[in-house]
């Protein structure tokens, strides 16, 4: 009895993001076009999606525009599927030149980086230490800018204020200035000196409120720091916010600095710039004309232009 084997075909994919719609192109295994499809930036979306790149063969590899933003879902639930996503990034400047800029044709293009390698990035996961990491960073990188804000806006209330505010106030540290601004009880009597003494007390505790919020984020960041990686603080000498920036900005792919910490492997650091001058010889010191050697008679101011 003969036995038929059947081949199943190799499927490339490629997704051009959106906030409401994405548009997903599929590939054959010698980058033949199989088709173009809009699907909607959902679960069920995402799920049709893989479905109906699943229709053509077996899905290996998708190539997603944005893995870090609009698709960052779908990355995820590819991935959870068991298909490879790498990041595609933009695409190709020549084709959008020729052709123009449209979603299938940058979706086609997405697929085709990914077939070729040109597009090899491991996609942003967006679910592990550094997302959490990354989340806490966005609401303390905001209240800090708020903080000082507020207090910038209370040092100009205090300078044009009443003399006895300016007298107050004046040369107080933020920390000083804030905590004693929140203690303020303003008298009713005048009209200008008691609406800036109010103005002042509530920037006051506002800026309080920041401090306390501040405070509470530091204390959720820094174990997430230290946790994911460990020997990043002490190879670099850093404080745990520059070093949660690196995190966010390295991700959770293997091989980066941020997995280079948490290992503890060898870190190449360039050397201070002080070093390096100290390792490299002087510079030459210009020849200089010795006392009481005439200049050159080029060099002197001739009478009557002689």
């Amino acid at each position: 009895m003969a036995m038929t084997i059947v081949e199943t075909r190799a499927v490339t994919g490629g997704v051009d993001t959106h906030a409401d719609m994405h548009v997903a192109a599929a590939l054959d295994p010698i980058g033949g076009l199989l088709g173009v499809r809009e699907f909607p930036a959902t679960a069920t979306g995402y799920g049709r999606l893989l479905s109906w790149l699943g229709e053509f063969g077996t899905v290996c590899l998708v190539g997603i525009e944005g893995t870090g933003s609009y698709g960052a879902g779908l990355a995820r639930h590819i991935t959870t599927a068991g298909v490879r996503v790498v990041e595609a990034g933009r695409s190709d400047r020549q084709d959008r030149r020729r052709q123009g800029k449209s979603d299938p044709l940058d979706a086609v293009s997405a697929a085709r980086a990914a077939q070729s390698g040109r597009a090899r990035g491991a996609s942003k996961g967006r679910d592990g230490a550094v997302e959490a990491i990354r989340a806490l960073m966005v609401a303390r990188r905001s209240a800090a800018g708020e903080r000082t804000q507020t207090i910038n806006q209370a040092r100009a209330l205090v300078l044009t204020g009443p003399e006895d505010l300016r007298a107050r106030f004046t040369r107080h540290a933020a920390a000083a200035l804030v905590a004693e601004l929140a203690s303020l009880r303003p008298r009713p009597g005048s009209t200008v000196g008691y609406a800036t003494r109010i103005a002042l007390r509530e920037l006051g505790r506002r800026a309080e409120f920041l401090d306390g919020q501040l405070e509470r984020l530091d204390e959720l960041i820094g174990p997430l720091v230290a946790a994911r990686a460990p020997g990043l603080l002490a190879l670099y000498g850093i404080g745990p916010h520059t070093a949660a920036l690196l995190l966010i900005a390295a991700g959770d792919h293997p091989g980066t600095i941020a997995q280079r910490g948490r290992l503890g492997a060898p870190v190449r650091r360039r050397p201070h710039p002080g070093i390096l001058r100290q390792d490299r010889p002087p510079p030459a010191q210009p020849r200089r004309r010795p006392p009481g050697q005439p200049r050159p008679v080029a060099d002197r101011v001739h009478p009557h232009g002689l």
